[in-house]
């Protein structure tokens, strides 16, 4: 028996080492309320040595096996933060695939700026509080959670779409000015967007982690105006633009983005993708519900683009969290 764990280890590594999938384990955890701040609640994704099954959570079936014990080892952390309206599943295809490779992937509902509730999802504080959800998260994580030894902290990422792309850009070190970065405010906003052209909201709204080594942002909501918001940045930064766009974050926020960021992004321009063509492909009874977040222009291959998305997600963190 005393050879055996040295084996599997090596069995472990070298799996991993070919890009050979691991099925996903899948636990939900929930991070306590503290300070007046509510709790957080979070899908956690690990390598996991079972074969995986069929899980069904709400409309969702996924390929995982339920609270897995983690493959003995220490392995890079990926935070992953969803849009406005999203939950801690809408990425759930690229959390399944970082964990295969080799990741523990967490996913987090934002208090107040999730599907489930929405309450704060109006207010500037559901933007200027995110980068703080995380923060929390990665405390509660590395300190607190009974699987905390698996992490290796110094390999830490994040995984942003559309707020949660800014989220990511504020935790890797840029400094957002709402007031200044002409974003656009539709009647409905009307109280977020008083609130943004307050040129005092933003003085305490600056969140950077320093344990975030890399990041990936998709169509992110660019709350960052010239390229002095953004000198803070230092990490490897994966930029993803969809060529269409859509709720509120057009191409050419983007391209401005990129323009600006002080280090050369990896940059990619996804062909006939909408905005939200990011967002894991839908099951039927969502694509019935929300037909704006499932359908994509005609044409578009929703799953297909995901496969090589997801396949180029992780190979930039295995390249920048080595």
């Amino acid at each position: 028996m005393r050879f055996l764990v040295p084996f599997c280890l090596l069995l472990v590594s070298a799996l991993f080492g070919t890009n050979a999938a691991m099925a996903a384990g899948l636990r939900l955890i929930e991070v306590p309320s503290a300070d007046g701040k509510a709790p957080i609640r979070a899908a956690v994704w690990s390598p996991c040595a079972a074969a995986p099954v069929e899980i069904r959570i709400g409309p969702f079936v996924l390929p995982a096996v339920r609270d897995c014990p983690i493959i003995e080892g220490q392995y890079p952390l990926v935070v992953i933060s969803h849009g406005f309206a999203g939950t801690y599943f809408s990425h759930r295809d690229t959390a399944a695939a970082l964990a295969d490779a080799g990741f523990i992937v967490a996913a987090l509902n934002h208090p107040g700026d999730n599907a489930i509730d929405m309450k704060r999802a109006g207010e500037l504080s559901a933007l200027t509080d995110r980068p703080a959800d995380i923060v929390r998260l990665l405390d509660h994580m590395l300190a607190n959670w009974k699987e905390a030894g698996s992490i290796d902290a110094g390999r830490i990422g994040v995984f942003g779409f559309s707020r949660g792309g800014y989220t990511a850009l504020v935790l890797a070190g840029a400094v957002p000015d709402f007031a200044n970065a002409g974003l656009p405010c539709p009647d409905e906003q009307a109280a977020l967007c008083a609130q943004m052209r307050d040129k005092g909201a933003t003085a305490k709204d600056r969140v950077h982690d320093a344990r975030v080594k890399a990041v990936v942002v998709a169509d992110p909501l660019n709350a960052f105006p010239g390229a002095s918001d953004l000198l803070g940045i230092k990490v490897p930064v994966q930029l993803w633009s969809s060529e269409r766009g859509g709720d509120g974050v057009m191409p050419q926020d983007i391209v401005r983005l990129r323009d600006d960021l002080p280090v050369k992004p990896d940059y990619r321009t996804v062909t006939g993708a909408g905005h939200f063509s990011f967002i894991a492909p839908c099951p039927a009874e969502m694509e019935k519900a929300v037909p704006q977040i499932c359908s994509d222009a005609s044409g578009f291959d929703r799953m297909a683009f995901h496969r090589s998305f997801n396949a180029d997600v992780v190979s930039f963190f295995k390249a920048s969290l080595r």
